[in-house]
């Protein structure tokens, strides 16, 4: 059996379908939202292809996972996110155990070092943008559900501790922003 073609000229006039059929701009907020959550997880794998920690590499695809529960409901797929709660508790608990091993933060930090911290810290900024056009698609739609905002809340938060531990572990220090 052949593949099916990956282009369908559909999407060729701005368009794009949601789940379901309905037809909107690909410049709809919706479409922005689960766009970025899109790139954050394709950042993600190519955080992971540098990230030489199997606990922290796991921990990360399953994060890629629950990304695609996000994007998806975004596009209106009636999923569940339920199972995001779950994985909010664990990102606590993941935070909470890296940032014990670091030294306590006293200044603001520039978003540099090693290379996979350096991709942690992109990774962060992009999650921020996700979450600041979810927060923005959600003032205008009462259908997302808050718990996707808790969820890129607390991923930024883990990315920002990772960012920290993969430099302290290749023996670089933070950075300090200087006023």
């Amino acid at each position: 059996m052949k593949n099916p073609k990956i282009y369908t000229r559909t999407g060729d006039k701005g368009k794009t379908s949601l789940y379901g059929g309905k037809r909107i701009s690909k410049s709809h907020p919706r479409v922005s939202a689960y766009g970025t959550v899109d790139e954050l997880n394709s950042l993600l794998g190519v955080l992971i292809s540098r990230v030489r920690n199997k606990k922290i590499t796991s921990f990360l695809f399953q994060i890629q996972s629950d990304l695609f529960t996000i994007g998806s409901h975004l596009a209106l797929f009636k999923q569940d996110p339920v199972s995001l709660s779950i994985q909010v508790g664990k990102m606590e608990k993941l935070i909470d155990n890296l940032d014990g091993n670091l030294p306590l933060l006293k200044n603001f930090i520039l978003p540099s070092g090693s290379e996979s911290a350096s991709l942690a810290h992109l990774a962060r900024s992009v999650c921020r943008r996700a979450e600041r056009e979810v927060v923005s698609l959600a003032d205008k739609d009462k259908g997302v559900d808050p718990i996707v905002i808790i969820f890129l809340n607390r991923l930024s938060d883990l990315l920002f501790i990772l960012a920290r531990c993969l430099n302290s572990e290749n023996g670089i220090r933070d950075v300090v922003w200087k006023k």
